[in-house]
């Protein structure tokens, strides 16, 4: 009986230390894998701010295009700048070794981040990067403290010149009626090119293209489940029929 115990233990372990979450809050978002025109603009900000350093080797260019419904030629022209065919797996050629030399660590791979981290953490920590002279590329995150990561997005949303506000809801001051926390950011180091509404969509198409990564198939498969949901309660129907039907003279 230990042991069974000890086994159950060991089996739900993981499940325990995702249920744990992390240890601030975060702001909620609820990607939506069947909006292909926030996907197409996700995958395009994943071209233009990412792939430069972090790969996703478990997924192919092609596969892409197809489920995003963007035509293979126009995918290649414009969201491939390596030369190499469409249905390649999605690789980058900085040297791992010398990345890891440059930031800390080398840039992991980002196929299965939405599912490791979750939508939440990817939406918050995209826009949660402020001015911080002590690190080494002068920025800190206020979601991954201390990350060795630059804010690639700073001409889009600007830079923070204190730590953002994550996880704090925008309030109304009852007595003035003046909107409070109405923005994460209450002071900019750096103006970026994007108003905080309209950055703050743009990271919600980026979350959502990598939400999408980690789970391809999660429109298809929830499709064929209520079809297989739906077959199971009719034949039921009939399985119960049939076995009154069997049964009706046993007494």
């Amino acid at each position: 009986m230990k042991k069974l115990i000890l086994g159950l233990f060991i089996v739900l372990l993981p499940a325990l230390g995702l249920a744990a979450g992390p240890s601030g809050p975060l702001d909620t978002v609820a990607v939506d894998h069947t909006n292909k025109a926030s996907l197409q603009r996700g995958v395009a900000l994943f071209s233009n701010y990412c792939l430069g350093c972090h790969s996703m080797e478990y997924g192919r260019y092609g596969r892409i295009a197809d489920d995003l419904d963007i035509p293979r030629p126009l995918y290649e022209e414009n969201l491939i700048f390596t030369g190499v065919r469409i249905g390649e797996l999605i690789e980058i050629g900085m040297d791992k070794n010398q990345a890891a030399a440059w930031f800390g660590n080398a840039p992991p791979d980002l196929t299965l981040v939405g599912r490791l981290r979750g939508e939440d953490w990817l939406y918050s920590y995209f826009r949660a990067f402020y001015k911080d002279d002590t690190r080494p590329l002068g920025v800190n995150n206020a979601v991954f403290a201390n990350v060795g990561m630059p804010h690639v997005l700073v001409d889009m949303q600007g830079l923070c010149a204190v730590p953002p506000r994550i996880g704090t809801a925008p309030s109304v001051d009852p007595l003035s009626g003046n909107v409070r926390n109405a923005d994460i950011c209450p002071e900019w180091a750096i103006e970026g090119s994007m108003e905080p509404a309209e950055f703050n969509a743009a990271m919600y198409d980026l979350t959502n293209f990598l939400s999408y990564m980690g789970d391809p198939v999660k429109v298809e498969r929830e499709r064929l489940g209520i079809l297989v949901l739906i077959f199971i309660a009719i034949f039921f129907i009939f399985a119960y029929l049939l076995n009154r039907e069997y049964w009706k003279d046993v007494h």
